[in-house]
């Protein structure tokens, strides 16, 4: 129990309280008994040393109240002002229920009368995380706002096909510089990851109490990780717009241009440090009803396709990425700009190397010790992440290729067969009997 030296204007000798471990028998001289309890420096308001008490009249003197300010709080007010600063910086969302909003009030009106200080600070805590959970779900509604109107096109756009070019929007027309592309869509990666917090990497895989196995410590799950689930969406819904992009225009020529297009938009990704848009394009070109546009590709130039494909091959765990993602976490570590400091890792990686680390580690050690080295390895991992998710974009925004890379219609899986099958002829009859399926069940067509 902490020490504490009572001052006489502030402390009364509370009921229950024994300031010696045995009390004399009438008409015996007392004699002081062995200090315990809170140990050298506790005092009553009379100066006799604290020697032992009930926990709850412990407690009792210990925890400020309207008219009581024990002097320990002097002493670790301010370590207690830099916990709720921390956690309140960190962990904001664990204070968007107003239980705990009420608890953290009640503790500030308890530490703060002892000095005018710790009242401005602790409104200043107060007011900052207002603010943050203010942005959080602005935040949120705007990826909400945008999940709904990025909804999938219809799929019997694919008609538009054999109708001239005005009439189609497409990301060339938007943008037609690579670069500038891989800016704009750096700008949307920061923007998901500045909404992503610590605490939803726990919650996405943690069902219990690591340490105690029976009591559920969180509920409402689906909804303390939406910015987690917004982000990998967004991932999902690169890959489809990058399919779309490819599948949509009706000559050859026109599809091997928007194919190398967007590899050299991947490359200026990687050059930049977003890997999760590098993977989200290759995803994309990779897909059946892209590959398998082999007279397209026969058109394209490759090489650089295929040297990106070598960054982010799976083989060895990623040991290619892993390698990059190590040179590019160095050259943030070392930069002098907000340019050389990106690192935007392929986020489903990272999630999954999170997953199997929490799931393949147990949390205790055969002696029944905390498996430490386990959880520090995991600081290490979402605390590498909350350092690169913190860096400002240095590039401008471009509002209207954000809002076509938000709001541009994509097709469908089976949307984008059938795109592909338009463009070139299925080759065999599986393929065949697939496009004359989709034509009847999307175009309405035999």
């Amino acid at each position: 129990m902490p020490q504490t030296v009572c001052s006489g204007t502030m402390f009364t000798t509370p009921s229950g309280f024994s300031p010696h471990l045995a009390c004399a028998e009438p008409g015996e001289e007392e004699e002081e008994a062995p200090q315990e309890g809170p140990g050298p420096g506790a005092c009553l308001a009379d100066g006799n040393p604290i020697t032992s008490a009930s926990l709850d009249t412990l407690i009792q003197n210990l925890v400020p109240t309207a008219d009581y300010y024990p002097e320990v709080m002097r002493k670790f007010g301010p370590k207690i002002l830099q916990l709720l600063t921390e956690w309140t910086e960190t962990f904001p969302s664990d204070f968007r229920d107003e239980k705990m909003v009420g608890h953290l009030k009640d503790i500030i009106h308890r530490i703060a009368p002892c000095d005018e200080e710790y009242w401005k600070t602790l409104n200043q805590v107060l007011q900052k995380l207002s603010q943050r959970l203010a942005l959080m779900s602005q935040g949120e509604e705007s990826i909400v706002k945008v999940s709904l109107n990025a909804s999938s096109i219809s799929d019997k756009l694919v008609a538009f096909k054999t109708k001239p070019p005005p009439i189609q929007k497409d990301m060339l027309s938007i943008c037609n510089d690579p670069y500038t592309l891989a800016q704009q869509l750096t700008h949307v990666e920061l923007e998901h990851l500045s909404h992503i917090g610590p605490e939803e990497f726990v919650q996405a895989f943690v069902q219990k109490d690591p340490l105690d196995g029976t009591q559920p410590c969180f509920s409402d799950q689906k909804k303390k990780t939406s910015n987690l689930e917004a982000y990998v969406r967004w991932f999902n819904r690169l890959c489809y717009l990058v399919a779309t992009e490819i599948c949509m225009p009706a000559k050859k020529k026109q599809r091997a241009l928007v194919i190398e297009f967007f590899i050299d938009v991947a490359r200026e990704c990687f050059n930049i440090g977003n890997f999760n848009s590098l993977m989200a394009i290759i995803s994309g070109m990779n897909m059946s009803p892209v590959s398998r546009l082999k007279k397209t590709w026969g058109k394209t130039k490759t090489a650089k396709f295929f040297i990106l494909e070598h960054q982010m091959d799976p083989t060895g765990n990623f040991y290619n990425y892993r390698t990059a993602l190590r040179g590019a976490a160095h050259r943030s570590q070392t930069a002098n700009s907000n340019r050389e400091r990106i690192v935007i890792p392929f986020f489903s990686l990272l999630i999954k190397d999170i997953y199997f680390l929490n799931e393949g580690c147990a949390n205790r050690l055969p002696n029944g010790h905390v498996n430490f080295e386990k959880f520090v390895e995991l600081a290490r991992q979402v605390g590498e992440f909350m350092t690169w998710k913190q860096v400002e974009c240095p590039f401008e925004e471009d509002r209207a290729i954000l809002h076509y890379l938000h709001t541009a219609p994509i097709f469908s899986e089976d949307g984008l067969y059938l795109a592909s099958y338009e463009s070139e002829s299925p080759e065999n009859q599986v393929e065949k009997d697939r496009w004359k399926a989709l034509r009847s069940n999307v175009l309405g067509k035999t």
